[in-house]
């Protein structure tokens, strides 16, 4: 299995792909990590052309067992983000 890539080197791989230098790189993917979050968190969606759409979507009241005890508890409404991956990522991996 191959390891994923750390932020060090997706800056310098950006940088690199920029034609700038790694600070300016950072700044950049602080800066679109920043919105994104701050879109998801809102409701809102973000989509990222060829990668897929980040979005979050509200989960109901629902019942849920203990594995250690087994005991059935109930857990309160929640949020949870998920990314659908876009068809183009998909069709590069798999062809």
């Amino acid at each position: 299995m191959v390891k994923p890539m750390t932020k060090t080197q997706l800056v310098a791989a950006l940088a690199e792909e920029m034609g700038a230098d790694k600070k300016a790189a950072g700044a950049a993917l602080d800066a679109v990590c920043n919105l994104i979050t701050t879109e998801v968190s809102g409701g809102g969606a973000v989509t990222l052309p060829g990668v897929g759409k980040i979005y979050c979507r509200e989960r109901p009241e629902r019942m849920v067992r203990n594995p250690a005890t087994g005991e059935q508890i109930k857990k309160d409404a929640d949020k949870v983000v998920k990314m659908t991956i876009a068809k183009a990522l998909k069709d590069s991996v798999n062809g």
